[in-house]
């Protein structure tokens, strides 16, 4: 089963911060994208606020059956 689809919206962000953002990404080897949500994740989680993960889907060739 398919995960559900990501939330899409715009985001109106200072122009010297996303650079900033752009330059850690690249440093972890993430998206822009995949790294505003990590760091949401790490802010929510010092507040204490539980996010649930959801699975990601699995990658690679299927296991061969006999």
């Amino acid at each position: 089963m398919a995960p559900p689809p990501k939330k899409a919206f715009p985001l109106r962000i200072d122009p010297a911060l996303f650079a900033a953002i752009e330059r850690a990404a690249g440093a972890d080897l993430r998206s822009a994208n995949a790294q505003i949500e990590v760091l949401l994740r790490e802010a929510l989680g010092r507040r204490g606020v539980k996010v649930a993960t959801t699975e990601a889907p699995r990658r690679g060739r299927p296991p061969k059956i006999d």
